[in-house]
């Protein structure tokens, strides 16, 4: 019975054994199954500026620099393909629509040279933009780098009834003043129900501020819905005329500790209740705005964040 009972013995410490190295192996490959989303989450927190900043400081160290930093070659011609403007709050390629991409030094304008009206504008909001020292310019004026027969004038407005509605707000670019001249450039402007721009839309761009001063940088996208062919128009010239929207939409994302996203969309008219009635999610947005926002994240994290929509997660 001896050579039995030690024979089971040594079976059983086997057993006990191969038993902890499958759970160290489990281990280890659940902390791997975490490291990319890390790693990468606080790649993209990165704010525009720090990324072209980055970008502009690794074209000039050189290559001796550059091999210390990356691990493989592939790794570096990866990162050096990224353009400067390929940022976390631009949408994805637009498909069916005419877009001309107008990179302004701290915004992106999608312009519609059909509507003559932004496709969307977008940017990452940081509290050093939003708190500023740079007086608000009142400057609007034709972009310059249009041409005649596409470049709107604030004078396109007069007698419209609608307010010259800023997409990316003056308020978001008090931080340099080529950034609050070039917020008033007609690109960035919708024709917007003045009630609606003075009342929701402004509560809303006041409310982002606040959320940069709380959570770090914040990614926006926002723009026109138009939901009438042929859109109404405005505009007194004969061979201008600039579309009005009939609603406009806002998407926002904060990449921190507790990542989240959030939709807004609200009808180009005076607006009752309070921001919260027109939360949507970015799901939601992206059907409505037939574009595809923060294509950059991981799946498994964009199918979360984009079907969400808890305006309580915000603070609002």
């Amino acid at each position: 019975m001896k050579p039995i009972k030690k024979s089971l013995s040594i079976l059983l410490t086997c057993l006990v054994l191969i038993g902890a190295v499958a759970g160290v192996n489990q281990l280890w490959s659940c902390k791997a199954d975490r490291l990319p989303s890390e790693v990468n989450g606080k790649e993209r927190s990165i704010s525009s500026a720090e990324r072209n900043a980055a970008f502009a400081a690794q074209e000039t160290e050189g290559t001796q620099d550059a091999e210390e930093l990356y691990e493989s070659e592939a790794e570096r011609a990866a990162e050096l393909a990224v353009t400067p403007y390929e940022n976390m709050e631009q949408p994805d390629e637009l498909k069916g629509r005419r877009e001309c991409l107008l990179f302004k030094s701290q915004f992106i304008i999608s312009y519609d040279v059909v509507k003559l009206c932004p496709h969307y504008v977008c940017w990452s909001l940081t509290s050093e933009r939003a708190y500023g020292k740079v007086q608000r310019a009142d400057n609007f004026h034709g972009d310059p780098v249009m041409n005649d027969r596409t470049r709107v004038e604030t004078f396109d407005y007069n007698g419209s009834g609608y307010d010259r509605g800023h997409m990316c707000p003056a308020g978001d670019n008090k931080n340099t003043t080529k950034a609050m001249d070039e917020s008033f450039c007609m690109t960035n402007i919708c024709p917007q129900n003045h009630n609606l721009n003075t009342g929701l839309w402004n509560d809303l761009e006041m409310q982002c501020r606040s959320w940069a001063k709380n959570y770090g940088t914040i990614y926006i996208c926002c723009g026109p819905i138009f939901d009438n062919n042929p859109p109404k128009t405005i505009g007194q010239r004969k061979d201008l005329k600039i579309a009005v929207p009939d609603r406009f939409f806002k998407v926002v994302l904060a990449l921190g500790r507790v990542p989240k996203a959030i939709g807004f969309i609200f009808p180009n008219k005076a607006c009752s209740g309070d921001m919260r009635d027109y939360a949507v999610s970015v799901d939601n947005v992206e059907k409505e705005a037939k574009m595809d926002f923060f294509f950059q994240l991981d799946d498994k994290q964009e199918n979360q964040l984009e079907k969400e929509c808890s305006p309580a997660a915000w603070g609002i």
